[in-house]
């Protein structure tokens, strides 16, 4: 068996290292899996950014009506909605949405 191991010492030598680096290649925390699983989270980050950005710019435009130059028709809409104010002679419905 001594001999036998001897006789093939660089195919076992060369079969653990590759085995080594193949795994280590594929799993740990700069393998394969942990690339695309980092790589699916920076993705989703970026929609999510997007997304603040947009609500971020909504908000500065919605700000921009009340304090820059005073939108009436703003306000007015504002009213309406928070607050179920209407004109007179006006008549208002509540619509209640059902999220089953």
């Amino acid at each position: 068996m001594l001999r036998l191991i001897k006789k093939n010492y660089f195919l076992l030598i060369s079969v653990f290292l590759i085995s080594y680096f193949g795994f280590n290649l594929m799993s740990g925390e700069r393998g394969l899996f942990s690339y695309i699983e980092k790589k699916d989270l920076l993705s989703n980050l970026k929609k999510e950014e997007l997304s603040l950005i947009s609500k971020i710019e909504d908000m500065n435009h919605k700000n921009s009506l009340l304090s820059n130059n005073l939108d009436l028709d703003y306000i007015e809409t504002l009213i309406r909605e928070r607050f179920l104010f209407g004109k007179k002679d006006e008549t208002i419905y509540l619509i209640k949405k059902n999220d089953n």
